[in-house]
């Protein structure tokens, strides 16, 4: 029997999400149509004994999410349920503070997975190669490879090539150390808990021995059980025999910012041809079958998304975007690399436009950047972010801008936050 633990983290991350984030938490942010943690449940559901998914946050649970937990276990056929941490408790204490639901069954082993990935999720691959690697009780990482720069971004980890372990593992190194690097899924068996309790009694004696030191709003019972799998787990067991590292050549991305949002919404949209192709629109009989209101003159695509009951007028073009349920696109508009979002208005003939974070598409390695919202002190070039319920109005343009909710807007924009 098997279990799967998705980490969605809290209210406090996801800050790069935002004005995305304000109406929806962040692991429910529709991409390629499905709210983003679907993805992540449909792959797990496929497996075979796979007999329960867990969600671990400190999200307050909210109507949004039971309602998604209710349809996905309608959905899937499988128990999903919410735990949620009293505090952040990091990667590692989260699954450590529930380590007694994740363990009740007694599954043989169980997936971690990070909400905010996007990927095709080998998980049957990582399976089977725990059991072509002998050992039952060893732990599975998935990897990737990144170009030498970016894989300083992201954990590093040095293999054998024979066998695959890891021989040493570095969470963001200063100087290059490997170009294989942690996708932030795993497979652990139940003696994962043995390796963090480790840590947990060491972050107790740690405590006991230099009590005035971290943070002063935090008690003691808190500050024990923060624990981090990348830098307190991974890079002791480096080395040990126990961690193996499975390398996949398919897709894989991180979803940080509303910028990449839109790149893994291509990467989906991609697979649904082979995996879903119900849920892509075909031109057939004069217009795409659709729950929304398409002129047949409009031109979508490549890469779209469109939410339910959007209505998009004559002659409009949207290329590299997600439009958001109830967002209408008024005749003749142009939408570009932009997330338009719930109930917004773009008037006729106006522009809204990004840039997109796109890797290198020159570089088979190159992942996303994740950049920071300003460089040298000016708003770095992203996509174009609507928030919900803003009006722009007839024949202007908005390129590079982030607007937050329920902005009237009177103007062009360029290149600036709208607050």
């Amino acid at each position: 029997m098997l279990k799967t633990v998705i980490l969605i983290g809290g209210p406090q991350k996801g800050t790069r999400f935002r004005p995305l984030s304000f109406e929806v938490p962040k692991p429910l942010f529709p991409v390629a149509g499905v709210p983003m943690l679907q993805h992540h449940i449909e792959a797990c559901a496929k497996i075979p004994n796979m007999k329960e998914i867990l969600l671990v946050g400190f999200y307050q649970p909210n109507e949004e999410l039971n309602r998604f937990l209710m349809c996905a276990q309608q959905d899937f056929k499988v128990s999903i349920r919410y735990l949620q941490e009293y505090a952040a408790l990091g990667t590692g204490g989260g699954i450590y503070h529930f380590r007694d639901q994740i363990l009740s069954g007694a599954p043989e082993a169980f997936f971690v997975l990070n909400a905010d990935v996007c990927s095709e999720f080998p998980l049957p691959e990582m399976l089977a190669f725990q059991k072509e690697h002998g050992d039952t009780h060893s732990f599975v990482i998935l990897g990737t490879t990144a170009n030498r720069k970016q894989s300083m971004n992201y954990g590093c980890i040095v293999e054998n090539q024979q066998t695959n372990e890891v021989l040493h593992y570095v969470e963001k190194p200063s100087t290059f150390v490997s170009d294989i690097i942690n996708c932030g899924i795993y497979l652990f068996t139940p003696d994962i808990f043995q390796h963090i309790g480790e840590v947990f009694q060491k972050n107790q004696q740690d405590m006991l021995l230099y009590p005035d030191e971290g943070d002063e709003q935090s008690n003691g019972w808190h500050r024990a059980e923060v624990i981090r799998l990348e830098q307190d787990i991974f890079t002791g067991l480096a080395g040990q025999g126990k961690l193996y590292v499975y390398k996949t050549p398919r897709f894989w991305s991180q979803i940080k910012s509303a910028g990449s949002a839109i790149y893994a919404s291509r990467l989906y949209l991609n697979q649904y041809h082979q995996t879903h192709p119900e849920r892509l629109t075909s031109n057939k009989d004069g217009g795409p079958k659709i729950s929304a209101n398409i002129d047949p003159t409009a031109v979508l695509g490549p890469n779209v998304s469109i939410g339910m009951d959007v209505t998009i007028g004559a002659g409009v073009r949207v290329r590299e975007s997600i439009i958001l349920h109830g967002a209408t696109l008024q005749d003749h508009s142009c939408v570009l690399n932009s997330i338009v979002g719930w109930d917004s208005t773009v008037g006729k003939w106006s522009r809204v436009e990004g840039t997109p974070s796109d890797p290198n598409p020159n570089d088979p390695y190159a992942k996303i950047d994740s950049e920071t919202l300003f460089r040298d002190g000016k708003l770095t070039p992203s996509i174009t972010i609507l928030g919900c319920n803003v009006n722009i109005p007839s024949e202007v343009i908005i390129l590079n801008s982030i607007v937050l909710p329920h902005k009237d807007l009177n103007r062009s924009f360029k290149n600036q936050i709208i607050l």
